[in-house]
């Protein structure tokens, strides 16, 4: 009889050691936004994610790295697909889908992961390193890709010539103080949905931006 061969297990140890790291991430991601970093200790996740601390550190070496591993992993969801739509409607030079498509998926996904918002600021005001590292990185990466694109737009003689670098800044600052807003203190009395808001910020940024001559042609001109 032939010899029944074993079935190959290294593949469903590796995807279990993956779902395992996962929800440490997931259950250490939702302690950290509640507690904060100095406040939320390893056995707290290791009791809640029904592991030993062992296990905790089999994945991560240090906490350091586990909270790192966490923002990494939310820029990440981020800035995926909110970067692929920033460069379509930037080589079209879509003023409207541009900054839309920014302010729709910042609010989006602040809107799905509420922890995001609180492990910033907790990291900022524990004075971690990593609320500098995220700031001096995706947050001053993506003010400098908005910078780049007004500037452009002001050589065009779309835009008036504005500080890029202060519009920049007010846009993304009027998106992330709606996304505050509303997912920290639970104000949401406008009750417009994430894309009536967005909607919203781009007509008053680019009303303000615009030069006056290019406001009459926008009449004309339909919703993304």
């Amino acid at each position: 009889m032939a010899a029944v061969p074993l079935p190959h297990r290294s593949q469903p140890m590796r995807m279990a050691a993956e779902n395992r790291r996962s929800q440490i991430v997931a259950v250490a991601s939702e302690l950290f936004s509640q507690k904060g970093f100095r406040g939320t200790t390893t056995k707290e996740i290791a009791d809640s994610a029904e592991v030993s601390e062992a296990i905790i550190f089999r994945h991560f070496a240090t906490k350091d790295d586990l909270y790192r591993a966490i923002l990494d992993h939310k820029v990440k969801q981020a800035t995926e697909r909110m970067q692929a739509n920033l460069n379509d409607a930037a080589s079209r030079k879509d003023d409207n889908a541009y900054f839309g498509s920014l302010a729709y998926e910042m609010l989006e996904f602040h809107g799905k992961d509420k922890t995001f918002i609180r492990l910033l600021l907790f990291s900022a005001l524990e004075g971690h390193d990593l609320s500098e590292i995220f700031f001096h990185s995706t947050a001053l990466e993506m003010k400098n890709q908005i910078r780049r694109y007004i500037k452009q737009r002001i050589a065009d003689g779309a835009f008036r010539r504005v500080d890029a670098a202060v519009a920049a800044r007010a846009f993304v600052g009027m998106v992330l103080n709606q996304a505050q807003v509303r997912n920290i203190f639970r104000d949401d009395d406008l009750r417009f949905s994430n894309r009536q808001m967005a909607d919203r910020f781009v007509d008053i940024f680019l009303n303000g931006i615009r030069k006056h001559d290019d406001r009459g042609s926008r009449k004309g001109r339909g919703r993304r």
